[in-house]
């Protein structure tokens, strides 16, 4: 079966199921799994479905746009281990904040069954979370097309009102130099909701270590603690700085 053929099967099983897994698709297909896995990327890359560290979800094209699912497909299987990690960390009541950064989102499929509510400005997360054990309360504020989120003083000032326990951030990058964003109003969401949490949690895949972007806007011990897939060693500098390292490997 060529590769258009697989991928049109695909996307059949997800239209009926609303998802699908690798293992089961190369039973089927009489394919590798890697070779599954290599056509659910181009997919997600395309933006016709949402990966999963398993498989695949069904994508509905009225609620995530394009640009935004490509992002988030982007070291997917990295996000997901990550997140999985990161859900480890969140506890039935816990009250949490959940910025708008593509790896935070990939948090979702985790936490879906906890008792928790979930403080956000990310218009996908609150798609994502509806109608399961989570509650949602939305941070008001200017609507940011392009990034699916809410931002401006409105947003910065809503966050201000709440307490959480815990916050699951992204940046664009990080350094020894500090953390990066690539806009100063996303800074500003996360510097709030993370002056407003107890214990925070940066969420950031290998790549985006040692990069430094637009904006510094804070230094790395903002952050409690980092969860990523690099090495130990591109980050030693975050033990100076009194930043937990929790590491993941594929």
């Amino acid at each position: 079966m060529n590769a258009q053929k697989r991928k049109q099967h695909i996307l059949k099983q997800l239209e009926a199921s609303g998802e699908v897994e690798i293992r089961q698709l190369g039973l089927e297909l009489n394919i590798s799994e890697i070779t599954i896995r290599r056509d659910l990327n181009q997919l997600a890359e395309d933006g016709l479905l949402y990966r999963t560290h398993g498989g695949a979800m069904k994508v509905n094209p009225l609620e995530l746009p394009h640009n935004f699912i490509n992002k988030a497909a982007i070291n997917s299987d990295a996000k997901d281990l990550i997140c999985r990690r990161a859900a480890v960390e969140i506890n039935s009541g816990d009250i949490i904040f959940m910025d708008c950064g593509s790896t935070v989102f990939r948090l979702c499929p985790f936490i879906r069954n906890k008792k928790i509510r979930v403080i956000t400005n990310s218009i996908p997360v609150l798609y994502a979370l509806q109608n399961c054990a989570v509650s949602i309360n939305m941070i008001g504020g200017e609507v940011d097309a392009e990034r699916q989120a809410i931002h401006g003083r409105t947003a910065a000032y809503h966050i201000k009102q709440y307490r959480a326990a815990k916050a699951f951030l992204g940046v664009d990058g990080i350094s020894a130099n500090g953390l990066f964003a690539n806009s100063e109003k996303e800074a500003a969401i996360t510097l709030a909701m993370a002056g407003q949490s107890a214990y925070s949690y940066l969420l950031c895949d290998a790549a985006k270590t040692g990069k430094e972007s637009y904006l510094k806007f804070a230094e790395p011990g903002l952050m409690d603690a980092f969860i990523s897939d690099c090495e130990r060693s591109r980050v030693r500098y975050l033990q100076k700085c009194g930043v937990k390292f929790m590491g993941v490997r594929k």
